[in-house]
């Protein structure tokens, strides 16, 4: 069984780049495991959570059909979609006896073999051999990316920004074992420097965000003198390098910093990613003034879009990219569930949170850490809720707190007091 789960978790995190058939729905190697569904709750009986979730957001998402501000195909793609990934995962994590070091692990393990993948793009596009680095052969809904600067990688995801995020948990491991060489966890240190190596080439601003967020969550739990005087200069320079020499991350930083003090939705010059986001902003905020309670339901940005984009007056920048999924689960989770969504996500969010103080041992809050990471790159720049498999990463998340919590607090039942005589 854990063997299943292994082969499913590998095709929901790094096989999103296929798609089997697009109608009536994008159809993943990996939501073959919900075909599996049955007879995990067979074996382990319901999905709870998931189940309470699915409910809850379900109904509130009916009320707004009647309301024309969602369609119900949006509202069963988007909602069941989430229910079967966060059940599959919960099922994953009952699998293992809810071992997130072996799980995570295993993920690491992979993400090492798509980090030298992604390597190998990078060094075949530079001499010029295409099967090296263009993988259109074995996927549909992958392309190769070329910026001024030459190939952004993106190894075995459709585009850049999902290696970022995918693999910023296994980033921010290999930067924590370079740090501390005496004691590595999960893989080696030379494994580590090759994830480290891979991992900017994608000069996608969710790589940077995801650089940045790494280096301020080390130095949060490992001490603020030693690790901050590493990382000030780190980022400093780190941030000055990227935006003198990568052209694509120095026109999204001009073109947000524009776009947002300005308010220019006219200008052509803005790199399309900017707008996009300004736009999305501008949509989630209206939506939400407008519904501030529950929003208008799982899968209704869409609707939302079309009621509020910025693209709908003349004149302005045409740009409809991230049309459903808002470019940012911030902004999404404020469209389609409102104060509701917010406030239990966020909740979620900050209450397990493990810092390494508090750890019964380093695995545990660098675990907790890294699936802290790719949450935080989720909310700022993802806005699918299980695209690439990141419903694993919420139940890691809460699992990784959970089970310190258990073995730092010694069980009562087995307690016995023994009279000092």
């Amino acid at each position: 069984m854990k063997n299943l789960f292994k082969f499913f978790i590998f095709l929901h995190i790094f096989c999103s780049a296929l798609v089997l058939f697009k109608t009536p729905v994008e159809f993943y190697p990996g939501y073959f495991s919900y075909v599996l569904l049955p007879l995990f709750f067979a074996k382990y009986g319901p999905p709870v959570i998931p189940l309470i979730i699915f409910l809850f957001f379900y109904i509130v998402g009916l009320f707004f059909i009647s309301s024309e501000l969602n369609t119900l195909q949006q509202l069963n793609k988007v909602s069941l979609g989430f229910f079967f990934s966060l059940s599959f995962f919960e099922y994953v994590m009952r699998g293992f006896d809810f071992d997130v070091k072996e799980i995570f692990k295993f993920y690491v393990k992979c993400a090492l073999v798509v980090s030298v993948i992604a390597l190998i793009q990078y060094v075949t596009y530079q001499v010029g051999f295409a099967p090296g680095y263009n993988y259109r052969w074995l996927f549909n809904k992958w392309a190769v990316i070329v910026g001024e600067g030459g190939i952004r990688i993106n190894s075995l995801f459709s585009e850049p920004a999902y290696y970022a995020s995918s693999m910023a948990p296994a980033f921010f491991v290999a930067v924590y074992n370079v740090l501390n060489r005496k004691s590595p966890v999960f893989i080696t240190v030379f494994q580590s420097v090759l994830i480290i190596m891979a991992y900017p080439l994608t000069r996608s601003s969710v790589g940077m965000f995801g650089i940045v967020l790494t280096l301020i969550l080390l130095v949060i739990n490992s001490g603020f003198i030693r690790y901050g005087l590493i990382a000030a200069p780190v980022l400093f320079f780190g941030f000055n390098y990227a935006y003198t020499n990568v052209v694509d991350f120095r026109d999204r930083v001009d073109g947000t910093f524009e776009i947002y003090n300005t308010g220019n939705v006219y200008s052509y010059d803005i790199h399309g990613s900017s707008f996009v986001l300004y736009n999305h902003t501008h949509i989630a905020t209206e939506n939400f003034n407008a519904h501030p309670l529950f929003g208008t339901g799982l899968g209704s940005h869409e609707t939302a879009f079309n009621n509020y984009s910025l693209t709908n007056m003349q004149g302005v920048v045409d740009i409809e990219f991230n049309k459903a999924d808002a470019n940012s689960m911030a902004l999404r989770l404020m469209s389609e569930t409102g104060l509701a969504g917010l406030l239990l996500f966020g909740l979620f969010f900050l209450l397990n949170w493990l810092i390494k103080p508090f750890a019964v041992d380093d695995e545990y809050w660098i675990i907790n850490n890294a699936c802290f990471l790719i949450i935080s790159l989720q909310l700022l720049r993802q806005g699918n809720y299980y695209y690439c498999g990141f419903p694993l990463f919420i139940w890691l998340y809460y699992y990784s707190k959970k089970r310190n919590r258990e073995e730092k607090i010694p069980d009562v039942k087995e307690f016995k007091f023994k009279p000092n005589v």
